[in-house]
């Protein structure tokens, strides 16, 4: 058996190489915060406080109504939720039943729900009461049998919930009163209705648990199966990477709840150590900067486009971020210039750390390598989470290349996925055992290890547009443009822009016959919405009468991507010569 490369060992600090994991379930890692801090603040929801106790209560409430709807262990529970109070319960009830939650964006098309739906076998779902047109339109295609319907209001303060009524409240549709649903309060008064002695079903470490949703190394969306063990071994490393995180500290959570940075760092690395979450229902520049200091938060993490946001708002002017002890950007690179300028803004507002880079996949839920604090190379996104290791080789071999030299970033570890869900193959290709022992992740991405440790990451070598932090992935739009009955081809780029980082760009050939014009552009528009989620929608769909091609005869999506960048180039000229 060879021996792994570490570098990095003489480089962690204060961080450990190894930790002693805990065995139990998600749900078992939460519910012994609550027994050694039942009356610390659990979550905090617009304006409502949450203890630990009453937390853990609200989710043996609903593991119990989930039993006595007939949710068995291994059942897949899909929850399209914002990061609000019932996300949160139904997360850990569905882990207590023995289920494996299905985690996806409540802002995704009809089509991509009824994918996810289909794809995960789930009978039963949890939406808002906003989302719920979308599920019941393409109920029948599914092997769904309940749907319960939850509500912003219903998790607010009195007082709160009154204002919430008069402005948003009234923009949400109301569901017919004989809809084919369950309304949350009626899910939650099934609780006594459980005749069953015990409704806890004892999950360990290796058993599934949670379901997101990715590319893969090939741009195809796929499931990605995640253990109990996988998400209590990350809440462990970033602990263990953050050894000034004390028991009550307040991390704000705006990541959404089906991502992994959400999800797995925002969310249940603080309550399974005993932290706070501040949960944000809906991401703005604006309301993240206010929770920021009202809470005096302690933690808080996001993508570069936040970032570079809460640099532009005014908002900002005079607030006192000394309470801040981590932030973490991920998602995408951050560019020296944006690090260079947020860690002036942080020193601006009497904070004394700086911005800690991190990087990691959807394989291993999100995070597994991260700038440490007391040590900082430019451009580096940091060193290896404890028991995490990570190398380079030859892109498209097991061939590990010399420190310095650029390859595909593998990574082994206690995070790594479980399978992709229902693809055996790309599984058998992405998860690889090698003469160390150890399985890895091939990720797709190109980076170099230095001779300390320290790793820089250089591209994706699969084709994927990050805007605003979520990954679109062009192949999957292209599908579905392609499948309209007026285009003959398209081809799918992402284009530089100043707050999403990338926004999404169509190029169509059209059927002979077939005009171009704004009647046809907007038709295929309306087309996309149908099937493509908000966050990945083309803002602009251009024609063209060929596209160019490479010399095998595929689409030179390249050969656009640098006609849009000369564009852009020349529309800046212009504007600086207008300015003068």
């Amino acid at each position: 058996m060879s021996e792994v490369k570490t570098p990095w060992k003489d480089y962690l600090g204060d961080v450990p190489m190894h930790l002693d994991y805990f065995q139990g379930s998600m749900f078992d890692a939460v519910a012994r915060m609550a027994e050694l801090y039942p009356n610390n603040i659990a979550f905090d929801f617009m304006g409502k406080s949450t203890t630990y106790r009453k937390m853990v209560q609200e989710i043996e409430k609903c593991a119990k109504s989930l039993k006595t709807l007939g949710v068995r262990p291994g059942d897949k529970v899909t929850i399209a939720m914002p990061n609000c109070p019932q996300a949160i319960y139904m997360f850990y009830a569905v882990n207590l039943v023995g289920g494996i939650a299905n985690m996806i964006h409540p802002l995704s098309a009809e089509k991509e729900i009824e994918f996810y739906l289909n794809e995960s076998q789930s009978t039963t779902a949890i939406t808002l009461d906003q989302f719920y047109d979308k599920f019941e339109h393409i109920r029948q295609n599914t092997g769904i049998i309940n749907i319960i319907i939850a509500s912003v209001k219903d998790a607010l303060s009195r007082t709160i919930r009154a204002g919430y009524m008069l402005t948003e409240g009234r923009k949400i549709q109301k569901i017919p009163d004989d809809a084919p649903v369950i309304r949350w309060k009626e899910f939650m008064d099934m609780s006594r209705f459980c005749f069953y002695k015990n409704f806890r079903v004892e999950r360990g470490y290796d058993d599934p648990a949670v379901i997101l949703y990715s590319g893969g190394t090939t741009g195809t969306t796929k499931g990605i199966v995640l253990t109990n063990g996988n998400f209590n071994a990350l809440s462990q490393q970033i602990i263990a990477t953050n050894p000034m995180f004390r028991p009550g500290d307040r991390m704000l959570a705006a990541m959404p709840l089906f991502h992994g940075f959400g999800l797995g760092v925002c969310v249940h690395s603080m309550l399974a150590q005993g932290g706070r979450c501040i949960l944000i229902p809906r991401f703005t520049a604006k309301s993240y900067a206010k929770q920021i200091v009202k809470y005096k938060c302690n933690f808080i993490a996001g993508v570069p486009t936040l970032y570079e946001a809460l640099l532009r708002l005014p908002s900002m002017d005079g607030a006192d971020l000394s309470s801040l002890k981590g932030v973490f950007s991920g998602g995408d690179s951050l560019s020296i210039e944006l690090k260079k300028k947020f860690d002036k803004f942080l020193y601006d507002h009497h904070a004394v750390i700086q911005v800690r880079e991190g990087y990691g996949t959807t394989e291993t839920v999100t995070a597994c390598c991260l700038t440490p604090t007391h040590m900082y190379k430019e451009g580096s996104i940091g060193l290896p989470f404890p028991d995490t290791y990570i190398k380079i080789v030859k892109p498209g071999t097991d061939e590990e290349l010399p420190y310095g030299e650029e390859g595909e970033i593998l990574l082994a570890g206690p995070t790594v996925m479980k399978e992709y869900m229902n693809h055996p193959d790309e599984t058998a290709k992405t998860l690889r055992k090698h003469d160390d022992g150890l399985t890895w992740v091939y990720t797709g991405d190109l980076g170099v290890m230095d001779d300390e440790g320290f790793i820089y990451f250089r591209g994706r070598a699969k084709r994927m547009i990050i805007s605003s932090g979520y990954n679109v992935y062009p192949g999957q739009i292209e599908n579905i443009l392609d499948a309209n009955d007026m285009v003959q081809m398209s081809c799918v780029i992402g284009v530089p822009d100043a707050y999403k980082m990338q926004k999404v760009k169509a190029f169509v050939m059209l059927k002979p016959g077939v005009e171009a014009n704004e009647g046809t552009r907007d038709a295929l528009l309306g087309y996309c919405r149908k099937h493509v989620a908000k966050y990945a929608m083309p803002y602009d769909i251009e024609f063209r009468d060929e596209l160019p091609k490479t010399l095998v005869g595929k689409v030179a999506y390249r050969v656009l991507e640098e006609e849009e960048l000369k564009k852009i180039a020349r529309e800046k000229e212009a504007g600086s010569a207008d300015a003068e």
